[in-house]
């Protein structure tokens, strides 16, 4: 078939692409008078993200890192638009196949989008008014395409005038040819995504929750601490280049969670609502919680997701309240033995009790990070920090409740999928200079990098070149135990390719494992190696 034999399905599919752009664009207008939530490609991501195999979330965190999520929502526009191109040529070969398939994947983005969790029924009603454009769009495109000559044969075969057989006994105006009215698609075309322009701008402008919560956040003023935190020793930083800074700047610190969108919590109307298994329930506005003598407490955070030497951990001067007081007002009744921390997304972690009522650990619940109010990316108004847990059993932002339950009787989001509950934090360290597969001059090298055991502690660090010795590196100072320590080692380095490893020791006297185990269930272990060239 020659090339202008397929130009009218070439059309057909751009007409299915164009249809379900303009219908996410009206979509996203609706949402945004509905609940930014009930976006349609954003409820769909978040549904991805919760059935997605374990081991499918592991390699796309490893290879991805923080990107993640934007690696995921193209992939999905992708798929989206081959979806709707598809569309397109079926209503233009087997009509109205193509307006079914639209049909047919809105319904289920509707049914994603009302069964999320926090979500209404009313959280259906963007993809559906969005899914009826696009079908109606859809329909008008392809019927430029098809001409007013056409009719479909009882057994579904194109006549002989239909333009998608190659032949027709007519030719539209202006086309030169059969059954093909190119003015008027692109007319048509042409005027649909211009009003999926307009829809989408419209919908970013009404759409001001978000702008309101950056207003609201600006202008928030944090009390200053009851207890304020250790100042950080002037020798806590050893100014390396290539190192990590001792505290991790807020844009620079890492964030892994499975909110595709970050979540816009308005203060003003932010509760906090303890609950479940004691004597006393009650709810803390944020107006409340600040009243609170809050505490400042450095800590490191790390993700379980994190590979050896990996960057998923970063260190904070945090600002909040103890958890441990917010418990003992509610009273705790006895056999509980967990706390279900909740987002405003509908994300938990479980956090075991002992741990949040332990007077020798600042767990907090927090409103600041280095010195000001939470990130909108880390929590804003508040969140859970733990020290010595990973973040999936005790980093909840966006918090919204804490339940006091047990383990017995119910089960976190990634509880359920195959992580352990518990998650202590394992004893690890990091190489950050010099970098895998890069070249230094011979002679004295700075080898350096962190270490991290929360809520224990660095006692010791030692590095190896090759085969050789294990050989003590220097510490730097720290405020305590709960974040990491930086590391330096004066390496006489000789020419050739050489392997550097580096392995910890913590305050219990524990060093550092070389089993390998990957993230999953419960936390990387191994040695972190990197290869270098001595020139």
């Amino acid at each position: 078939m020659t090339a202008s034999r397929r130009h009218p399905s070439l059309l057909a599919a751009l007409a299915g692409v164009v249809a379900a752009a303009v219908g996410f664009a009206v979509a996203e207008l609706v949402a945004a008078f509905v609940a930014p939530g009930a976006s349609p490609l954003f409820a769909a991501g978040a549904g991805v993200v919760d059935v997605v195999p374990a081991p499918l979330k592991e390699w796309a965190i490893a290879t991805f890192g923080t990107a993640d999520k934007v690696v995921l929502l193209g992939t999905m526009g992708v798929v989206l638009a081959a979806g709707a191109a598809l569309a397109g040529w079926l209503e233009l070969r087997r009509p109205p196949t193509g307006a079914v398939l639209l049909g047919a994947v809105g319904a289920v983005g509707a049914v994603v989008a009302a069964t999320r969790p926090g979500s209404s029924p009313a959280w259906a009603l963007p993809t559906l008014v969005g899914v009826a454009a696009a079908v109606l769009l859809l329909r008008a495109e392809v019927g430029t395409l098809r001409g007013p000559a056409e009719v479909a044969r009882p057994d579904g075969a194109a006549r002989a005038d239909d333009p998608a057989s190659g032949a027709g006994p007519w030719t539209a105006a202006g086309s030169g040819r059969p059954g093909l009215d190119r003015r008027r698609f692109l007319l048509v075309t042409g005027l649909a995504a211009a009003a999926g322009v307009v829809a989408l701008a419209t919908s970013r402008a009404v759409s001001a929750g978000s702008r309101a919560v950056t207003a609201a956040r600006e202008a928030l003023r944090l009390p200053a601490p009851s207890v304020t935190a250790p100042a950080v020793p002037a020798g806590a930083d050893l100014g390396v280049p290539g190192l990590a800074p001792y505290v991790t700047p807020n844009d620079d610190f890492y964030r892994i969670d499975t909110a595709l969108r970050v979540p816009q919590v308005d203060p003003d109307t932010w509760t906090l609502r303890v609950s479940g298994l004691v004597d006393e329930p009650f709810e803390l506005t944020l107006a409340e919680l600040l009243a609170l003598p809050l505490v400042e407490h450095h800590l490191t955070l790390t993700c379980v997701s994190n590979s050896v030497g990996g960057d998923l951990v970063g260190n904070a001067l945090w600002l909040g309240y103890p958890v441990r007081e917010l418990l003992a007002r509610a009273g705790v009744q006895d056999g509980a033995d967990m706390v279900l921390s909740t987002s405003a997304d509908g994300w938990t972690a479980s956090t075991p009790l002992e741990v949040l009522q332990d007077e020798e650990r600042a767990c907090l619940l927090a409103v600041g990070m280095n010195g000001e109010p939470l990130p909108a990316e880390h929590g804003f108004p508040a969140r859970l920090v733990v020290p010595g847990l990973y973040g999936y059993v005790s980093a909840t932002k966006w918090v919204t409740e804490l339940e006091v339950t047990t383990f017995a009787d119910d089960v976190a989001y990634w509880s359920t999928r195959g992580w352990s509950e518990r998650g202590p934090i394992k004893l690890a360290s990091r190489i950050d200079t010099p970098r895998a597969s890069t070249s230094v001059d011979a002679g004295e090298v700075t080898v350096a990098g962190v270490a991290w055991a929360q809520h224990t502690g660095i006692e010791a660090v030692e590095v190896r070149v090759d085969d050789g010795p294990w050989e003590t590196a220097t510490l730097a100072e720290t405020v305590g135990p709960d974040t990491w320590r930086q590391w330096s080692y004066a390496w006489d380095a000789d020419a050739g390719d050489h392997r550097l490893t580096v392995r910890a020791t913590d305050a219990d006297g524990q060093v550092q494992t070389s089993d390998v185990a990957a993230p999953a269930p419960d936390g990387a272990s191994g040695w972190h190696e990197v290869d270098v060239r001595v020139g």
